[in-house]
């Protein structure tokens, strides 16, 4: 219950630490926004994550997917180039930037 509740920044972060081609991570969306204080109007039914780099998809998917049973919810995943948050462009990249970005402190590569 414990990392349902506090831990989910730290178990993402985990996760993603051993993976190659990722420079940097956020949780984003409606998890984020709750994280942060903002009140909503439903339940959060998942945990958006923003990978930017050129992880290799495969790896990334197989240990998001232990992360999912962790947490007992999906982990909903967009990758993008690594400059997208400062020169991305679009109604996603309005969104995402708009709301509340939880960086996940990954270890060194």
């Amino acid at each position: 219950m414990l990392t349902r509740a506090f831990g989910v920044p730290a178990v993402l972060a985990e996760a993603l630490s051993p993976l190659t081609g990722i420079a940097a991570a956020y949780i984003y969306g409606s998890w984020a926004a709750r994280h942060e204080g903002q009140a909503g109007q439903r339940p959060v039914g998942d945990i958006d994550v923003l990978i930017l780099g050129d992880p290799d998809r495969d790896e990334l998917y197989a240990a998001l997917s232990g992360v999912e049973e962790r947490l007992g919810r999906p982990v909903q995943t967009a990758i993008r180039d690594p400059s997208w948050l400062a020169s991305g462009t679009g109604s996603f990249h309005d969104i995402v930037t708009s709301r509340p970005l939880l960086k996940l402190v990954r270890a060194p590569d």
